[in-house]
């Protein structure tokens, strides 16, 4: 197939999961044999505009600064962003050039085809809207979150009617869990158009067996984490909805049953500096590991192989691509499975197949029961561990997520 997909991420800049996700799908759609192409941004025009990863062709049309101009027919909502109006500007500004680059130059003029438009999120839906009505090409909308979810209700009325218009459009939403489809029929989105197909990891990079114990025990020593401590590991954005205060909070309870036990924490965003005086007032400077920053891939790996469990207490989480990372090192995991949160679906909470435990991340008390329970075990959980991985192996692999896509465009194309 001859596939485009409009995404506001692809490296060298990623975000978070919604841009790890185009990359390791548009590289497997390439492998299976399939022509892809990717539009997105051109961060700080920078960039060459014109180029190739792994075998996707990749455009990143240069954006002028229309943050002025648009601001004239900005409501009183988009003011308010402040200084993230021009986010919202640039975002705007990639979509119109991306969908005028492919409607007249690309097809228009040098006479490419494409089969089917896969855009990601309200960041690229609205160039997708465009090339569907101009080209008359089947859309796919590739809902990762919600506007509403992620800020907890508190977001931007504009995003999330462009989220909807997306969904009417779109001749079909492919979404991340189930978790993620019952939230959407919530909000209204048409049950007919909604396909699930989960995310995913590529287990031969993510394999406990690329990291020797030397680089282990090297990245805990640096920490100041001793042989005879454990290391919780919490991997996200700092920000509210990961829950890494929560996390926080549940350190008390944990330190009175192992004391001998270290937080760190590795992510970047908005609360850093409340979390820095939430660890003071709480008297934690010893036990609790703030690195406030953005780490590259092979140091990720790195930090999972050194921990002992991973804890990740999102009180709302579509997916939770760092979940299925730490499985696939094979970690034990503690995850927040209350609302949205595919997590509940990836990590078995029972029985034979265990591979995590499931708690309330709302409630410190019940964080710290959940990882006391691993702690408690003799091996601290690495038989679920084990068992993660085994079922990242046979749920989670990117050949499987990528099949599982082309078949939801042949669906969309032969009905």
């Amino acid at each position: 197939m001859k596939i485009l997909h409009f995404s506001w991420e692809f490296p060298p800049k990623i975000v978070g999961g919604l841009g790890t996700f185009v990359t390791e799908l548009s590289a497997a759609q390439v492998r299976m044999g399939n022509e892809v192409t990717v539009f997105t941004m051109n961060y700080g025009n920078k960039l060459i505009t014109v180029d190739n990863y792994r075998g996707v062709e990749v455009h990143r049309p240069k954006i002028p600064n229309f943050s002025t101009t648009l601001y004239l027919f900005a409501d009183n909502e988009l003011r308010q962003w402040g200084d993230g109006f021009k986010f919202f500007a640039d975002v705007v500004s990639y979509n119109i050039l991306s969908a005028s680059k492919l409607i007249h130059l690309l097809v228009g003029k040098d006479g490419r085809v494409f089969e089917i438009v896969h855009s990601h999120d309200w960041l690229g839906i609205m160039a997708g809207i465009s090339v569907k009505e101009a080209l008359n090409l089947p859309l796919i909308f590739h809902i990762h979150s919600t506007e509403k979810g992620r800020t907890m209700g508190r977001g931007s009325r504009i995003i999330e009617d462009i989220e909807y218009k997306g969904g009417e459009i779109a001749d079909c939403i492919i979404t991340v869990s189930e978790a993620m489809r019952e939230e959407l029929y919530r909000l209204g989105f048409s049950p007919k158009k909604i396909r699930v197909c989960w995310n995913g990891v590529d287990v031969e990079k993510y394999n406990p067996a690329r990291v020797t114990e030397e680089d282990r025990l090297r990245l805990r020593r640096s920490y100041g984490i001793g042989d005879d401590e454990k290391m919780l590991l919490f991997i996200g954005r700092l920000v509210g909805v990961k829950g890494p205060d929560n996390l926080i909070k549940s350190m008390p309870s944990i330190l009175e049953e192992f004391p001998k036990t270290k937080l760190v924490l590795l992510g970047e965003g908005e609360m850093e500096s409340y979390l820095r005086i939430l660890i003071r007032e709480i008297g934690l400077e010893d036990e609790v590991i703030l690195r406030a920053e953005f780490v590259d891939e092979e140091e990720r790996i790195r930090h999972y192989a050194a921990a002992d469990v991973v804890v990740i207490p999102s009180l709302y989480e579509p997916f939770g691509i760092v979940c299925t990372e730490a499985m696939s090192m094979a970690k034990p995991v503690v995850v927040g499975a209350k609302g949205t949160s595919g997590m509940r679906e990836q990590v078995i909470p029972s029985g034979e197949k265990q591979c995590g435990i499931h708690v309330n991340p709302y409630d410190p008390n019940d964080i710290a029961w959940g990882v006391k329970q691993v702690l408690g075990m003799e091996d601290c959980g690495a038989w679920m561990g084990r068992n993660g991985r085994e079922r990242a192996i046979q749920c989670f692999r990117w050949d499987i997520v990528a099949s599982k896509t082309l078949d939801i465009y042949k669906e969309v194309l032969y009905r």
